[in-house]
């Protein structure tokens, strides 16, 4: 059975542009042009990623993505050409799992789509064995339970610290994690270790594990918001 999206975009070029690419990429898509439209079918039909515009004709999209969240946990990818970062953070805040700024690579927004997916997917593994689950992407592999990580087979270094920062960066690839949540998820003496030194250590995981640290691919900055580990070629094992 294909994977079920609701598409929430006012703009019939782009919609009629991303149903294809999207149909063409496996997924079945039902298209809604207005707020209250996707409203109404996210109440009445169950889907499994919801794409969400932040501009339509008759509310705004982040209200809808509160509304949504009311009664429902279906991941929320929202696709904006707002440039005020506030609207991205108070999007994430409401319950938003990704933002995908316009205009975008139709290709980025399979693999956001893919990332959240496979976040339910780990979501539902048991507890115990997701603990522990080496996350493998591609060369880059991170196992839990001997702490340890390499890179096209090669041991890095990293603190104890740094490794947790890494790990919980990765168990949540693809969505952009802003820095009171590291904080948060970091509890206790860990986050207070980190302080405001946060974006030292980031620096220093990403000389580790980026090919080119100066124009990192793994860990990506999101300007006024935190950081985004890139989801390419995740596995779980």
């Amino acid at each position: 059975m294909k994977t079920r999206l609701l598409l929430i975009e006012d703009d019939p070029e782009l919609a009629t542009m991303l149903v294809e690419y999207l149909a063409a990429a496996d997924y079945q898509v039902d298209h809604a042009a207005s707020a209250r439209a996707g409203l109404s079918l996210a109440r009445q039909q169950h889907y499994e990623v919801v794409l969400l515009d932040l501009t339509l004709p008759d509310g705004d999209g982040l209200e809808l993505c509160g509304e949504l969240r009311s009664f429902s946990g279906v991941p929320v990818i929202m696709i904006t050409a707002r440039g005020d970062e506030l609207d991205r953070i108070i999007g994430l805040e409401l319950g938003a799992d990704d933002y995908l700024p316009k205009p975008f690579n139709p290709r980025e927004l399979v693999a956001r789509i893919r990332a959240v997916l496979r976040r339910g997917n780990l979501e539902r593994l048991d507890p115990a064995a997701l603990e522990n689950a080496v996350i493998d992407f591609g060369p880059l592999q991170i196992d839990p339970a001997r702490r340890q990580v390499t890179l096209a087979g090669e041991v890095k270094s990293l603190t104890g610290h740094q490794f947790d920062l890494l790990l919980l960066l990765a168990r949540n690839a693809g969505r952009v994690m802003s820095r009171d949540q590291l904080m948060n998820g970091l509890k206790g003496e860990q986050a207070e270790a980190f302080d405001r030194s946060i974006d030292v250590h980031i620096g220093r995981i990403r000389a580790a594990i980026e090919d080119n640290p100066k124009k990192p691919e793994r860990i990506i900055t999101v300007r006024g918001v935190g950081y985004l580990f890139s989801s390419r070629q995740q596995r779980v094992d």
